[in-house]
């Protein structure tokens, strides 16, 4: 289906919720119509990239859904971007059109100055926009597709984007198919999405679910406080996180928060502690499922909270795919062994313009990977211990820093932790350990060595950090995924509290 159909059976139901606007079927229709139109007199035809860059709101969906019934390719950009990512980004998709708002225009129109071939247009000018009188006719409207930018941590963003069918419009299902059948979203489904639509996980799964016909409830940027109160005043029966909103959302638990209605939290996009997730299993129930997947969509895994008390620390079995555990050598590992991650059975990993990093994400066998290691246990379960970018090699051994995070985040004053390679001249690596604790504790000496003492009865030797910095709260992507790569760029300048070895075991 596509909401085109549902517009056309029930067009005053309610597709999209922010803050204290309701935007129909009929209208956002209306709007994606009159956006769709707009594209092509600006010359944009089929297999076209348009870009959308403008903050979260029911603009931002009708803008996306005009590129998806017009056979082009949407591409979603942060407004946040900063501009020589936005011009690489531009310039590297073929982008013909950016689409925009007021608060960004004056950005899109210095990023465009260099590209000659790229038109920049702001929804501001598009008088009625979500009217329903005197809309446009969509001549044969065909379902689109989006070229997403991966973030970049490793390097400069890569785009990923699959071959257009131009098929009828409602004919792209596999997406709305998933969450139907794994999430049991449905026309009922009220739909929280607390991240910016500009991420794949968030754009995928909200335009899919309005192809379902259930309900989109935005809000303008994450806030713990505000995303509880929604759960509760829009009755929302699904949402979606990532591992940091949970801490977030714990800071501000209160005994009277209920929200009935909810029934699926899904997250994905960064490792959850083991216990992080106990601790919201244990508040909200056996609601969470978890997933595993990336914006090269070459696999996808599922797990219940069921499943995940008894595999703990697993993000789950295949789901319409195989994994494939290789080492180094690209040879298949038994069960229980460590070693790259690869999925095969859907369609392989191809980066737009980059043929060397296609090459390297791909093995003899025609598998493809997102760059992680795991291992599968006796049951299929897929286990993963980090990326392998991240991997610190100290004096000639590995360490994931994954594990070691997990281990600190079992501390009750730690609420996060990341852990990285830092340099060093005799090991070449050290692992650094950055901490946010919680907000009633200090960060003092006493406090660092506490820490690390503790984590002797978890941790190897080699494996504990030698250097432990605090970080009053930690730099976040818009997604609420830790920001890793800028952590482990700027940590020394940015950290008031940091500790080396020789004081941490005095």
């Amino acid at each position: 289906m596509h909401l085109s159909v549902v517009a056309a059976e029930t067009p005053h139901k309610t597709a999209v919720v922010f803050g204290d606007t309701r935007i129909s079927y009929g209208a956002l229709d209306a709007a994606s119509r009159r956006i769709a139109v707009s594209s092509r007199h600006c010359g944009l035809s089929r297999g076209d990239v348009m870009g959308v860059m403008m903050a979260t709101g029911p603009e931002v969906v009708a803008a996306i859904a005009a590129a998806q019934r017009s056979g082009l390719y949407c591409l979603p950009l942060a407004p946040k971007t900063t501009p020589l990512e936005l011009q690489h980004i531009l310039k590297d998709s073929g982008a013909k059109l950016l689409v925009t708002d007021g608060d960004n225009e004056g950005k899109a129109s210095a990023a465009a100055l260099d590209i000659p071939d790229l038109t920049v247009t702001s929804l501001a000018g598009m008088d009625h926009l979500f009217e329903l009188e005197k809309c446009p006719i969509d001549p044969d409207p065909v379902e689109g597709g989006d070229i997403l930018y991966t973030s970049g941590t490793t390097g400069l963003p890569k785009g990923v984007r699959r071959p257009l069918g131009f098929k009828p419009i409602g004919s792209e299902l596999k997406r709305a198919e998933r969450l139907r059948n794994l999430f049991a979203m449905d026309a009922d489904t009220v739909f929280f999405s607390p991240a910016p639509l500009h991420h794949a996980a968030p754009l995928r799964f909200s335009m899919d679910l309005l192809r379902l016909g259930g309900t989109l409830v935005l809000n303008a940027h994450f806030d713990a406080k505000t995303a509880l109160r929604l759960l509760a005043r829009e009755r929302v029966t699904h949402s979606q996180w990532v591992p940091t909103m949970f801490t977030r959302l714990l800071a501000e638990r209160d005994e009277n928060f209920s929200a009935p209605s909810h029934r699926v939290a899904i997250h994905a996009g960064a490792p959850c502690s083991v216990e992080l997730k106990r601790e919201m299993i244990s508040w909200w129930g056996p609601i969470l499922h978890e997933y595993y997947s990336g914006t090269e969509s070459i696999g996808f895994t599922h797990i219940t909270s069921e499943e995940w008390l008894k595999k703990v620390g697993s993000v789950g079995r295949p789901s319409g795919c195989d994994i494939h555990i290789l080492n180094d050598e690209a040879e298949p590992l038994p069960a229980g062994q460590l070693g790259k991650v690869f999925f095969s059975g859907r369609e392989a990993v191809s980066y737009h313009n980059d043929p060397k990093k296609t090459a390297a994400a791909r093995s003899p066998q025609g598998y493809s990977t997102m760059g992680d290691l795991g291992y599968l246990d006796a049951d299929g379960y897929l286990f993963l211990t980090d990326r392998e970018a991240f991997t610190i090699i100290s004096g000639g051994v590995n360490v994931y820093p994954r594990e070691v995070e997990e281990a600190i985040s079992t501390d009750s004053r730690v609420a996060e932790a990341a852990v990285f390679g830092s340099p060093d001249n005799d090991l070449g690596e050290v692992v650094t350990a950055v901490v946010e604790l919680q907000r009633d504790c200090e960060p003092t000496l006493d406090i660092a060595k506490m820490i690390r003492e503790r984590l002797r009865a978890h941790l190897s030797p080699h494996k504990l950090p030698r250097k432990l910095a605090f970080v009053d709260q930690m730099p976040l992507t818009d997604s609420g995924k830790i920001h890793k790569a800028r952590l482990r760029e700027t940590w020394e300048s940015h950290c008031d509290h940091v500790y080396e070895r020789t004081a941490l075991d005095e």
